[in-house]
């Protein structure tokens, strides 16, 4: 990972974007379980543009007494106890992403993360529940704060589907890898990253004219 220029705590007042991707057995927070959570950590580079540094993943058992909606499953095509997933505990699941997560909220002077999603309403939900069932003290993300790439997507590239938004800023999107927690997450944070970079690259282009300007009605 490259040395980041200038540490995140100044740019996002305060909090470190960390992209979240999460898949369930059915939409409904404290009944159905978290199946898939994948969270990618971003930062900036050299050049002073956000870039992914650091994916985390880890497939969840459902939690004791969870209900599973065939619903979600089809949607999703997670076969909750198929052995390969390879599985663990919701606690071990959340200890392991919030350790890295921890990290980087350290190096980048941030006082915590913020969760980035495509309407990520749905994801701190059951983030949320997880964290409450699990009676993880200290969480490193805002409880309720967010950011949205539905809505980035919507200003930036008149879609709101993340499947159109990643077309419209021509990005790949593979339909046979969607809804995997950490490819959807993985394409979430790429498409937050070049939406926050391109508009660095505005203001940038925005000051130089303002300069030149400046200049031209002062020589004139």
């Amino acid at each position: 990972m490259e040395k980041t220029i200038t540490p995140l705590g100044s740019r996002f007042r305060g909090y470190l974007p960390v992209i979240v991707d999460i898949e369930t057995g059915g939409f409904n927070p404290k009944k159905n379980p978290l199946l898939e959570i994948a969270a990618v950590i971003v930062e900036l580079n050299n050049h002073g543009n956000l870039e992914i540094t650091e994916r985390h993943a880890c497939h969840v058992i459902p939690f004791q007494n969870s209900e599973l909606d065939e619903s979600a499953l089809k949607f999703n095509k997670i076969d909750p106890y198929h052995p390969f997933r390879m599985a663990i505990q919701e606690k071990d699941a959340l200890d392991k992403l919030f350790k890295p997560i921890k990290k980087a909220v350290k190096r980048n002077d941030c006082t915590r993360a913020i969760l980035v999603g495509h309407n990520p309403a749905f994801d701190i939900s059951f983030l949320n529940a997880a964290i409450q069932r699990t009676q993880i003290k200290r969480s490193p993300f805002h409880p309720f704060s967010t950011f949205d790439t539905a809505t980035l997507g919507g200003l930036v590239y008149q879609q709101t589907v993340l499947a159109k938004i990643a077309a419209a800023a021509g990005l790949n999107w593979d339909s046979d890898q969607a809804h995997s927690a950490l490819y959807d997450a993985e394409q979430t944070a790429t498409l937050f990253c070049k939406i926050v970079n391109r508009w660095k690259k505005l203001e940038s282009l925005e000051s130089d004219t303002e300069m030149k300007f400046g200049s031209d009605i002062a020589e004139s």
